[in-house]
């Protein structure tokens, strides 16, 4: 079935229809701004989509932690014990981990080695996933080490490693994306009694469940421990995971005004196509006026070849832009099929109607302008 058979009900649309396919090269390329416009606004809004969950995944959850240390006016280098209880006090129904840290270098057997920093921790399952094993609730034995180091190493669980003298033997994998400490990169976890020779703490971790929770742990413990003139611990709320957001939301709706910019321009193109078509069937619409035609019929016929022309060329470049975002979901994310999710295919539903709008109003006044037109002077031209 043809599309002239599906508009045969509707005679502006069918004749609408009939007058595009009359200079087809003219039609095509002025469809080709609307689908170059719309892969632009879709395509680029789906991109900073998986962007953005891509950015998600690998942050966590760090907008909800808190990082306590030693303020510059405390008497101690390191967060005492007396100042964690007085944290945990202060706060409630929250996870508090109070960590110590250093560095050292580590050798394997094969005599590759590795820099890292060294964490002694209890509370490993509220700091860290594992790509093999199992974080434990309470560290008392054993080592967590990152994933990365451990493939350099040749490292597998049940593989011995040592610091300051003794032997630790691996329980588990970190994914290296959470290794962020001073030694180089890849990270070892040890229980605190390993790193018994350090009296305090170098930092404590607060895990708030999001981050206006943090925020506002951040403000309870710098009302509780610091003065304008006093800062006993340095409080830092982490909130880059947020602040990505916005950079990205501001990314997006950046990327948008340009994709809308290529829609406006390809607008001014379908302005000239049907200002040109209307001049060149001047005498033609003249005949039709003289005949009887109304001049809503003529305008909605000038309307409706510029609606159609935006409806091919929306739904062309929506196809193109859902090719596009299902490579860009799988580059990013791993998951193609996340371009369908509304987050992302909404831009499509967007694109296509900015598509179909812009057409229309580019078209109306070359349809005011012929339905106007007297038929006398039009048929004499």
């Amino acid at each position: 079935m043809s599309v002239a058979d599906l508009l045969w009900r509707f005679p502006s649309a069918l004749m609408a229809w009939r007058n595009l396919g009359r200079n087809k090269l003219r039609t095509a390329l002025a469809a080709l701004g609307i689908i170059i416009g719309v892969v632009a606004i879709c395509s680029l809004g789906m991109a900073t989509v998986a962007l953005e969950q891509q950015a998600s995944s690998q942050l966590g959850d760090i907008g909800n932690d808190v990082t306590v240390s030693s303020g510059q006016d405390s008497d101690t280098d390191g967060v005492t014990e007396d100042q964690v209880a007085a944290i945990e006090s202060s706060i409630t129904d929250t996870q508090v981990v109070p960590q110590k840290t250093n560095s050292t270098t580590l050798e394997a057997r094969n005599g590759e080695e590795a820099r890292v920093s060294v964490t002694g921790v209890t509370e490993a399952s509220a700091l860290y996933n594992l790509t093999t094993g199992e974080a434990p609730d309470r560290l008392q034995s054993g080592a967590l080490i990152s994933n990365d180091t451990a493939d350099t190493l040749g490292l597998e669980v049940g593989d011995p490693v040592e610091y300051d003298g003794q032997l630790y033997r691996i329980s588990g994998f970190i994914e290296s994306e959470q290794s962020f400490g001073p030694g180089g990169g890849g990270e070892l976890v040890i229980p605190p009694s390993g790193l018994s020779d350090q009296q305090h703490y170098d930092t404590v971790t607060i895990v708030a469940s999001d981050g206006d929770a943090a925020n506002e742990i951040g403000n309870t413990l710098d009302n509780r421990f610091n003065t304008e003139d006093d800062e006993e611990l340095s409080i830092q709320t982490i909130s880059g995971a947020q602040n990505v957001g916005g950079f990205i939301d501001t990314l997006s709706t950046a990327l948008m005004g340009i994709g809308a910019i290529s829609l406006v321009v390809a607008g001014v193109a379908i302005l000239n196509v049907m200002l040109m078509s209307t001049v060149e069937r001047r005498g033609e619409i003249g005949v039709l006026r003289a005949v009887g035609i109304r001049r809503i019929e003529v305008l909605r016929m000038i309307l409706a070849e510029a609606a159609l022309m935006g409806a091919l060329g929306g739904f062309i470049g929506v196809i193109i832009s859902l090719g596009v975002g299902m490579l860009a979901f799988q580059m990013l994310t791993d998951n193609a099929m996340g371009a369908l999710g509304w987050s992302s295919s909404q831009y499509l539903v967007y694109g296509f109607g900015f598509a179909v709008f812009a057409s229309v109003l580019s078209g109306v006044y070359p349809a005011w302008k012929a339905a106007n037109d007297p038929p006398v002077e039009a048929l004499e031209a």
